[in-house]
């Protein structure tokens, strides 16, 4: 890869749950002489291996990759603590002339890497007393308070996401201002570094298909086994880890909530849903360039990667 100055620093590979990121993050830092940055927020935890198709040593080929296991499950995921050693990361690699490859779908995550996310600090009271408030009246009435004071915050949040809604208010009372004026739209002039965004895309039908293939043979690798061995380890009093998309409804039917068949069922239909707002978001931005990931293109996708970064290059 050139080194003129329209090279992208940074790679990024991102977009829906189950589209192929990960095979092609791989692939595309082995040409690279590059490594891989995760930048899906629950991969981040130590032991949720099965559950967030986390790759293994061998799948990785050799590439090395960073910001895997770093947390304990009872630890709450910080985005601010993300961007801290993701950019850390990010700069070792740079000047040890290594292409930094951050795969991922956490939007948010991606963002804080690469653009000029300024995340404000917390206050313990505050954040105490709205906890309180959460415990009380449920996430429904704060998110009512969360529409009221910052409607696109509101949109953006789900209902039942507690915890960032109580994060989103907090951060409204400490600054005085919205939300998401603390969230600035995508600015590739004032971006941390230049970033190629590459979003692997499926069509909807195959992409549920390969959702539902993907939870059931999480099941027979053993995800009950493996949520019952975190649950011991306090996974069920992580506020983070314990919403993750097959440990939270496994946890549920550990604690008699539901059988263990209706949590694979809700573990596909959340799945689903979740890829969909994963899409939402990163197609909102207009920098990330689409490649298609369907199965009959699946072959060609690292090639027609590798020509849009030579394009890029070269452009």
């Amino acid at each position: 890869m050139n080194s003129g100055p329209a090279a992208p620093q940074v790679v990024a590979v991102v977009g829906p749950t189950a589209a192929g990121k990960s095979d092609l993050g791989v692939a595309l830092a082995g040409r690279l002489g590059g490594e891989v940055i995760n930048a899906d927020s629950m991969q981040l935890y130590r032991g949720m291996d099965i559950g967030t198709a986390k790759l293994t040593p061998a799948e990785r080929r050799g590439v090395p990759h960073h910001l895997l296991d770093i947390w304990d499950v009872t630890r709450t995921a910080s985005v601010a603590e993300y961007q801290r050693l993701a950019r850390d990361r990010i700069d070792r690699l740079l000047a040890a002339g290594r292409v930094p490859v951050l795969v991922g779908g956490s939007g948010l995550y991606v963002r804080a890497a690469v653009d000029p996310l300024d995340f404000p600090g917390t206050d313990p009271a505050v954040r105490a007393r709205l906890e309180a408030e959460l415990a009380r009246h449920g996430s429904g009435v704060l998110h009512a308070r969360l529409a009221a004071a910052d409607p696109p915050a509101a949109r953006a949040i789900l209902p039942s996401n507690g915890r960032r809604i109580v994060r989103a208010l907090e951060v409204i009372e400490i600054t005085g201002q919205p939300f998401t004026a603390r969230m600035p739209g995508p600015d590739e002039e004032r971006a941390a570094y230049r970033t190629l965004q590459i979003g692997v895309g499926v069509e909807r039908p195959e992409l549920d298909e390969r959702i539902t293939a993907r939870v059931d043979r999480m099941w027979r690798a053993g995800l009950v086994e493996e949520v019952r061995a975190l649950e011991a380890a306090g996974l069920r009093e992580g506020r983070t880890a314990s919403r993750a998309l097959g440990y939270q409804q496994v946890l549920a039917a550990l604690a008699g909530e539901c059988t263990l068949e209706e949590a694979r069922e809700e573990t596909i239909r959340a799945t689903r849903r979740f890829a969909r707002r994963q899409e939402s978001w990163f197609r909102r931005d207009a920098r990330v360039r689409w490649l298609s990931g369907a199965r009959e293109a699946r072959g060609e996708l690292e090639k027609r990667a590798w020509g849009l970064l030579e394009r890029t290059v070269t452009s």
